[in-house]
């Protein structure tokens, strides 16, 4: 074979090397995880401010470093998508399920920025409880992404999914009493609006988890 020819068969199958994912699809597989733990530290970080006392300024400047990591890793799937001729799963559940899970992040960072922005000090009970509620959501919705790589283990992810949907109902609950009580022990409508928009994020946030697990569990479905 000569050097042009060898030139030309490299390259082919460098192309197809870009085309074909590797045998388990882990280059996307990878990504899911690696956002997944990115989302988990943003909650851990959230849950320190409104849980721990930890200062609101400087949490929220370690959220959005998080939060600008998520998004890269967000832009990573969708090129790998437009490049990969083969996925492991339909093209839309990735962009889907990646999607949802970058909601969950930004409403984590806009929960965090919102605490910090209005001059928040001293944390209402209820937003402790959102902290609890949302890192439970965040380290299940970590467990299901791990076991969506080999779905052998069905029963396992769908019991993640369901522990998922079982917290969102949780801060459901929690947003109609945390409500209930605003309006009936504030007089300072500001402090009503503050707080109102703070829960209203934190409750979007384990919705979203909920949103991933759906997702999860329709991949599940579709290839079981």
């Amino acid at each position: 074979m000569g050097p042009r020819r060898m030139a030309t068969t490299g390259a082919r199958r460098n192309f197809l090397s870009r085309l074909l994912p590797d045998s388990k699809g882990g280059q996307f597989f990878d990504l899911f995880e690696q956002h997944a733990e990115r989302t988990r530290e943003a909650a851990a970080l959230l849950a320190a401010t409104l849980r721990d006392g930890a200062d609101p300024e400087r949490q929220a400047g370690r959220v959005k470093d998080v939060e600008h990591q998520g998004d890269e890793i967000t832009h990573t799937v969708i090129e790998r998508l437009h490049q990969t001729f083969i996925t492991p799963m339909d093209r839309d559940d990735i962009h889907l399920l990646i999607s949802r899970m970058d909601d969950v992040l930004d409403l984590i960072d806009a929960s965090s920025e919102r605490i910090w922005l209005y001059g928040i000090r001293t944390m209402q009970p209820e937003a402790r409880e959102f902290a609890d509620v949302l890192e439970k959501a965040v380290e299940e919705l970590v467990g299901a992404v791990r076991v969506l790589r080999d779905l052998k283990d069905r029963a396992r992810l769908i019991a993640h999914c369901t522990e998922i949907n079982r917290l969102e109902n949780e801060g459901d609950r929690i947003l109609r009493r945390a409500v209930a009580r605003l309006f009936q022990e504030s007089v300072d409508p500001i402090h009503v609006i503050k707080w109102k928009e703070i829960y209203d994020n934190l409750e979007d946030a384990i919705d979203r988890c909920e949103d991933v697990a759906n997702v999860i569990e329709g991949v599940a479905l579709e290839y079981s």
